[in-house]
Parts: structure tokens; sequence; C-alpha cells
């Protein structure tokens, strides 16, 4: 049941056929016959938890996120794993090997890659089944259209993922935004290694929690996926003893990492 990788493949056409496989697109989705969500939010990698005050993505929303394949797949992968749809729309650069490597189902997983002018009514047209989507806007879209889909993903309880660009600007009507910045590549030594892995900050911010929360993560990591950094204990400050006195008063605090065992 449902649109496979097999189904998708050709939803890239060129020339006029964009519009029948459109059609076809709409009568596969009409077949699924997905319910509105009942739940309020999506998951999340625990990694990203506490980017949120929900610790969740909000169904119905569009959110903007940075154009980058590893936090899409990243947000995409609590859901999937979770059993449910996922879309992703105008990105032919973003591999299947790398998605399972997040962890996503492939077989739950639709792939657009490039539907060209036609990415919004595609767009449109997975809103109505699948609950969670990845779309790069192939153009600027006028604000009456961006209010149509917003309108829609609310009643149909399916939850956007906008990645921006130069050319498309900022999604109008966005709940939040989701951006990585200091990317820092590990594994290369003085010209020469292999990457292993890169360290982001992925900051957040939303409508609800209008103060940025950011997390340092691991995107990817050693295994691929995201993976939560251990908190550095070295940058805590030294330990500070405080001896009480029986009258109630506190002596000096002694900073006892300057002091040395005798033995």
């Amino acid at each position: 049941m449902g649109i496979g990788l097999d189904a998708v493949t050709a939803l890239s056409p060129v020339g006029d056929s964009r519009a029948g496989e459109v059609l076809r697109l709409r009568r596969e989705i009409s077949r699924m016959q997905r319910r509105r969500s009942e739940h309020p939010l999506l998951p999340l990698d625990p990694a990203f938890a506490s980017l949120l005050p929900e610790e969740g993505l909000q169904t119905g929303a569009a959110y903007t996120v940075t154009s980058s394949p590893g936090l899409v797949l990243a947000l995409l992968s609590a859901a999937s794993q979770k059993g449910l749809w996922c879309a992703v729309v105008g990105m032919p650069t973003l591999g299947v090997e790398a998605a399972a490597g997040f962890g996503i189902d492939l077989e739950r997983l639709i792939l657009v890659p490039d539907p060209g002018e036609r990415w919004l009514a595609v767009t449109s047209a997975l809103s109505e089944v699948v609950p969670l989507i990845a779309v790069h806007p192939g153009t600027r879209m006028r604000d009456a259209d961006a209010s149509r889909l917003n309108a829609r993903l609310r009643d149909r309880g399916c939850t956007l993922l906008v990645t921006e660009s130069p050319a498309t600007g900022i999604w109008p009507q966005s709940e939040g935004s989701i951006r990585i910045h200091d990317p820092h590549w590990h594994g290369l030594g003085a010209g020469w290694g292999l990457l292993s892995d890169c360290t982001v900050t992925v900051t957040a911010q939303t409508r609800r929690a209008p103060m940025p929360s950011s997390v340092q993560v691991r995107l990817p990591g050693s295994r691929g996926g995201v993976e939560a950094l251990a908190a550095d204990l070295s940058s805590l400050p030294a330990r500070r003893d405080v001896t009480v006195f029986d009258n109630g008063t506190a002596a000096p605090p002694v900073d006892i990492s300057r002091w040395a065992a005798a033995g």
C-alpha cells in the first residue's frame, strides 16, 4: 500500500508530461486515504529534543530550515522510525543511502527529486496523506498561494519543512526556524586523512519560544545520522568547598584545585 520509491522516480519528467504525473500522484495518494493526525506533535531525534519547548514539531505547521541534506534527514528520521510516511520534494542531491544511514524507512519515503515549477502542486497533493514533508521550493511563491497551502497543512495535520534560499526567501507564516551554523569537520590532518564526522550548532526559534535555543551535535556522526555531544565537564568551574561554623557563618571558600595531596 502507498507509493514506493519505484513509483515516484518518474516524477521528474520534462515538458507537458508533468501535469499527467501530478494527476497520477493524486490518484495514488487518494488510495492511501490517510486520516488526519490526532497527535499535536511529530517526534524529533533525542539529540534535538531540547530545541523546541514541546520537544517535537507542531502538526499542521511549516518550519523554515537550513538547506542542508543532513539536517533535513535528521528532522525526518524520528517520525519515519515511528512508522510515519515522509516525503522529500525538489532535492535531487539527497541520497537514498544517506537517508537509510539516518534510520529512515525507505519503504515509507516518497522522493520527488525534480518537480520543476510544479513543486507547489506536488507538495499540496502530498500534504493530503503524508504527515511530514520536506520541500525545496523551485520558485518564489505568492503570499496567496502560501496562505492556501498553510490552510491545507492545518486542515490535514501535515508538517512542512521548507529549505531556505536567497531565491525563494523565508516561508510566509512560518511557525519557526531550525538552522545549523559553525560547522567543524573532523578527521583531516595536515593535507591527509578522511572526513569522519562534523560538529555543528543547531538553533531553533519559534512563535511560542521566541528566544533562540541551541544544541551542539555531530551531523553526520561517525556512524551516520545525528549524535548528541556529551557534556564537556572540563568547562565547569573548579570545585569550591564551604565550611559552616556552629554559629551559622560560613568560612571563605577554598579552591581545592590549588591543593596538592600529601602522602
